[in-house]
């Protein structure tokens, strides 16, 4: 099948990081352009689930002040250690 070329526009910085990303699979960017691409043709859609996030927006200072008061608990010895939180996580 004869190949077409395309061009794209990316923030520098994720280009960079997905084609590190790749590389460690052994795909370069052309190969999983092309692997998504055809996945697209095979689900007739997105190979994903497109949703909106389930968790609210915050404003720059809504989550600072959520910053804050963890910090504030922390100091206090208040809470679990992550390493307790994320085994009960995984757990459920």
């Amino acid at each position: 099948m004869p190949k077409v070329q395309t061009s794209l526009r990316l923030e520098e910085e994720t280009f960079t990081e997905a084609k590190k990303i790749l590389k460690s699979l052994g795909l370069n960017f052309s190969e999983a352009v092309n692997i998504f691409t055809s996945m697209v043709v095979q689900e007739r859609g997105l190979p994903f689930d497109v949703i909106a996030s389930t968790y609210p927006e915050l404003t720059y200072e809504e989550a600072q002040r959520k910053v804050q008061r963890s910090i504030a608990k922390i100091e206090k010895g208040e809470g679990i250690p992550s390493d307790d939180f994320f085994a009960k996580l995984l757990t459920q």
